[in-house]
Parts: structure tokens; sequence; C-alpha cells
């Protein structure tokens, strides 16, 4: 990333370049989808072939991980996202769901193979929860969805909006992107139940039966590398618990 200034407005810009071009192409057709709202930084130009991207600065653009969140704010974020979503297109380059479920669960497993760790209850679980996030990405509503939306991902915006920025976009259940928000710290069922309740309540369409089931397939990806690097703590214990089922 690097920061520009624009010298025909003296404004600044970032210039996102990534080796891959396809990626860049996922993440332009994405924020050219969501243009129209303020809660995703907006494309003012891109050159996929060349694998960049020129993004508008977010302005105070302090991530959200390092600041006090609310789930008020975390709804107005989501209900954005699929109010402003269109309908994939005929010519998306955007994959299904399902291909990002098996890119994160493979990488799981090249970071625990690196790690030099054989551990079979481990994967075990890690099977298990693939299978069951396959299953939910394989049915239910089709929506664009973010892909990586957690507290590093989105800034705080003007006007106090969260703000998303580098989505690894994908076709699929748009309750995905909630999973983050309502896991965060949960180190029980009853919390974390709450949570979804508050969160549903207040964003339309969203279901939540599917999202403590994303929350149950999503923990295994939070839960093995704390388990393998031996932390044993209760949020640890809670996410293999939501894992196994």
């Amino acid at each position: 990333m690097f920061r520009c200034l624009k010298r025909d407005t003296g404004t600044w810009a970032w210039l996102k370049l990534t080796p891959e071009p396809e990626i860049a192409r996922q993440e332009a057709e994405a924020l050219r989808a969501w243009d129209t709202t303020p809660s995703v930084v907006t494309l003012l130009a891109h050159d996929p072939a060349a694998g960049a991207l020129l993004l508008e600065d977010v302005e105070p653009g302090v991530p959200v991980r390092q600041r006090a969140w609310n789930m008020a704010e975390v709804a107005a974020l989501l209900r954005d996202l699929r109010v402003f979503a269109p309908a994939p297109g005929e010519h998306s380059v955007l994959r299904p769901l399902s291909h990002r479920v098996g890119f994160v669960f493979d990488l799981a497993d090249r970071r625990l193979a690196a790690a030099g760790v054989n551990d079979p209850a481990a994967s075990a679980v890690l099977w298990q929860a693939r299978a069951a996030a396959l299953e939910l990405a394989a049915d239910g509503p089709v929506g664009l969805v973010h892909g990586d939306l957690h507290p590093a991902n989105v800034l705080s915006g003007p006007d106090a909006r969260m703000v998303a920025i580098d989505p690894r976009p994908a076709w699929g259940d748009p309750d995905f992107d909630a999973v983050d928000w309502v896991l965060e710290g949960a180190a029980d069922l009853a919390v974390l139940e709450r949570r979804i309740e508050e969160l549903a309540a207040l964003v339309p369409g969203q279901c939540p039966h599917r999202v403590l089931g994303w929350c149950r397939a999503l923990a295994a990806l939070i839960a093995v590398p704390r388990m393998c690097a031996g932390r044993d703590d209760a949020q640890t214990r809670f996410l293999m618990a939501l894992a196994r089922g």
C-alpha cells in the first residue's frame, strides 16, 4: 500500500498493489458493486492486469480493532453491505462462497503443517468443520459476501461510520460476514447466542440459526491454531467445544 497525493484535488488516496491480477479483478468488481454505500471504501481507479487499485482515503481511518465498538455499529455496516449488494451478474469474476471456504481451510491446514503440527484430533476437528462450512455454503441466500470482514479490515470513517476495506469477495450467504463480530472474545454459548440474536434483530434478512452454524464451522479456524500452540484458556476451550458441535 502506498499513500498518494492527488495533485488535482490535493487530497490523499491509497495505491494498493497485488501480485495476483485475479484478486485485483475480484476486489474491483466488489468495490464497484458497493460504490453507492459509504460503508465501503471507494474505488477511484483500477488496473487489474497490473494488480493495481487506487482507493479513496478514509478519515480518520483507525482500524476498528484498536477501539471499542458495539453491535449497533456492526449492524449498520452489515445492513449496508446487504442493501447495496447486487445479484450475481453473468460476467462476474467472483466465485461461489464454497471456494472461499475451501481456501481458508486449506490455509489452516498448510499453517499447521508448516508449524510441524501432526495432531489427529486437530485434523479431525478441521475436517468436520470444513464439511459443515461447505454444507452451509451450498444452500441459503445468495448475495455479495465481503469474505474477510473482521475488525482489522474495517476502519473508522466520517461521522463514526464503519468503513470496510480489503474484501475477499464471493457470491453466497451474507451471514458469513457476521461471524468474526459475534465470536470476538466469546467464551460462553449463552453470550454468543445473545449477540447473534441482538445482531439479527438489527439486520433484516439475517438468520440467527445460520449465523450460529457459521460460527460453529469457522470457530475451528481460530481454535485449532490456539490449541496446537498449547493455549488452554477459557476462550480456546469454548471455541473447540463449539467447533466439535
